[in-house]
């Protein structure tokens, strides 16, 4: 099975950027609106790296760290998603979404001293539409980027579009 094929790396990074800057959009801005928060990734991994590697991040550090993690990392598993299980690009970002979330919320959120899943509280519940729907995102971008391919947009084909 060939996991990597010409072209991945720039649909990669282009899905994983529409994905992060939508991510980055609703939780500036629909988040507070809906559920009365903001979402603030870098803060958790300020403290994380604070934590485990004694590495002081001012926020401005810490959130190109999840923002580049979000673009490249995280778009990353969905087209590995994709490719493993040869669901659709939705379906493997959606997937790859709720992985990530629970991760985030459940897991590492405990591991910088909050509760689990904080409670199941509004911050919660808007990192679940906010993991999600980056995922989702970045999964119809990724199929739209194929699409291209396949049409001849890129003058080559994938055997995964």
């Amino acid at each position: 099975m060939n996991l990597l094929a010409r072209g991945d790396l720039k649909n990669i990074i282009l899905a994983g950027l529409a994905g992060e800057l939508a991510f980055e959009l609703y939780g500036w801005l629909v988040s507070p609106v809906i559920f009365g928060v903001r979402l603030e990734p870098a803060n958790l991994v300020a403290g994380l790296a604070g934590k485990f590697l004694g590495l002081p991040l001012s926020y401005a550090a810490a959130f190109a760290v999840h923002f580049l993690i979000g673009a490249v990392v995280f778009s990353s598993l969905v087209l590995l998603m994709q490719r493993v299980s040869r669901l659709t690009f939705a379906v493997s970002g959606a997937l790859v979404g709720l992985l990530l979330w629970f991760v985030a919320q459940g897991f590492l959120a405990q591991l910088v001293g909050r509760s689990f899943m904080m409670g199941f509280g509004a911050y919660t519940q808007s990192s679940f539409v906010g993991h999600v729907g980056m995922m989702l995102i970045i999964g119809l971008a990724f199929q739209a980027l194929m699409r291209r391919q396949v049409s001849g947009g890129e003058g080559h084909t994938t055997a995964e579009a």
